[in-house]
């Protein structure tokens, strides 16, 4: 009498990994994202370990992460990932006020984002 399993939010052929909290805003992290979009695994994973972005280390290890439960969780072939999908989005914002002079203060905000990579295995032409 448990709670029902939830259905897979990704295709058959399909695995799936979400970065929750990546240090940064979303518009610089979407530009790392678009290097990756559409591109062999193996690609997209080089790509990335020589990218000067900042950002790039941590889309690094959201892919490994979806390669490895490609592989683990639904038994695809790794050499035939494609990165079908990297969608960028907002999370939180720390809130932080700085000094300023005459007594006044300013508000800092350090954002937060997320990541989505969807890779599928695609069938040899």
């Amino acid at each position: 009498m448990g709670k029902q399993a939830a259905p897979r939010k990704v295709g058959d052929k399909e695995a799936l990994a979400v970065g929750n909290t990546i240090r940064g805003s979303a518009r610089k992290l979407n530009l790392v994202a678009g290097l990756i979009r559409g591109k062999k695994v193996e690609q997209a994973l080089n790509i990335l370990k020589f990218s000067p972005k900042g950002m790039s280390e941590d889309v690094y290890k959201v892919l490994a992460s979806a390669v490895a439960n490609a592989e683990n969780n639904h038994n695809l072939d790794v050499d035939a990932l494609v990165v079908a999908e990297a969608s960028v989005g907002k999370s939180i914002s720390m809130k932080r006020f700085a000094t300023r002079a005459r007594g006044r203060s300013s508000r800092i905000v350090k954002p937060f984002s997320r990541i989505r990579v969807v890779v599928r295995e695609q069938e040899e032409a």
